[in-house]
């Protein structure tokens, strides 16, 4: 008998590694932990491979499950793409997202090339704004989904991406030599911002916010002109612009949490979109499998 992968358990499967847990996984699918755990023993059973090993801390990818997780994702992004060719083909409206401006060159330009060949009637109205302007957006209706940065244990809305967030310079300059530390970074409210602020301040090492914008094409002009350090997710780093560290004697920061929001009211047309943005950012810079632990 030819061996069927289902693919709820797939996207369950996906869900845990992305979410980095049972239990958050399973808010995620609207479904009890022990109904996930059910699923993955499910899944476990039909390729007669362990997909998670248990340690101090909670479980982790196996071996076969890191073999496995990459086929599940091709796997399940065909077929959410055939399932929305031949059943909504002729979907139609406007989706208003909203966005921290870091993220739109990075990951945007894919997600909406690909919703805009299966949905060419669907009209997508990008906001580019930090994540605390996006939550009182969302708030008053102006949105219907928002990606928003989160500290990691302080999620809500839906983990899409975890990322590591670096202190960035120019590769052939030395900006973060100077006293103070001249720092390039975006308005008041952007998340960046706080934790680059606090974390100087924590280690008593002072800095002068040299350069603000609210763009990242504004920031990196500074940064790759020599004149000033900025901060930034490791994913967004362009050619010419190296990370930094406590070999340049800056502080650790948080890692971010990116997540995905939904208005009061979500239409067929913007959880279509959701979907797009859900496969966009599940990519390679993502935390890898098997190096990390995932808890219970």
């Amino acid at each position: 008998m030819t061996l069927q992968l289902d693919p709820d358990l797939l996207r369950t499967f996906v869900t845990i590694v992305d979410a980095g847990g049972f239990t958050q996984a399973a808010k995620q699918v609207h479904r009890t932990q022990s109904a996930v755990s059910m699923q993955v023993r499910r899944l476990e059973e039909t390729l007669d491979r362990v997909l998670f090993e248990r340690d101090g801390r909670g479980v982790r990818l196996a071996p076969d499950g890191e073999a496995l997780l990459g086929y599940a994702r091709r796997l399940l992004k065909l077929h959410d793409e055939a399932v929305a060719a031949l059943t909504r083909p002729d979907l139609f409206g406007l989706v208003r997202i909203g966005t921290p401006d870091d993220y739109v060159d990075r990951f945007l330009p894919e997600i909406l090339a690909r919703f805009a060949r299966a949905f060419p009637r669907v009209q997508v109205e990008v906001n580019c704004e930090p994540s605390v302007n996006l939550r009182r957006m969302l708030a008053e209706d102006r949105l219907d989904l928002a990606l928003i940065t989160c500290r990691p244990g302080m999620e809500t809305g839906e983990v899409l991406r975890r990322e590591p967030v670096v202190w960035a310079a120019a590769e052939r300059h030395l900006a973060y030599e100077a006293e103070p530390l001249p720092l390039a970074l975006f308005q008041p409210g952007c998340a960046f911002r706080e934790w680059a602020v606090a974390s100087l301040n924590q280690i008593g090492k002072p800095y002068r916010i040299a350069y603000t914008s609210a763009s990242i094409s504004g920031i990196l002009a500074a940064v790759t002109a020599g004149l000033a350090v900025t901060v930034l997710s490791r994913s967004v780093l362009p050619s010419g612009v190296r990370s930094l560290g406590s070999e340049e004697g800056l502080p650790l920061l948080p890692s971010a949490t990116i997540t995905l929001h939904r208005g009061s009211t979500v239409s067929a047309v913007a959880e279509c979109l959701a979907g797009y943005i859900r496969e966009g950012f599940s990519g390679e810079t993502a935390p890898m499998p098997g190096h990390i632990a995932i808890p219970a």
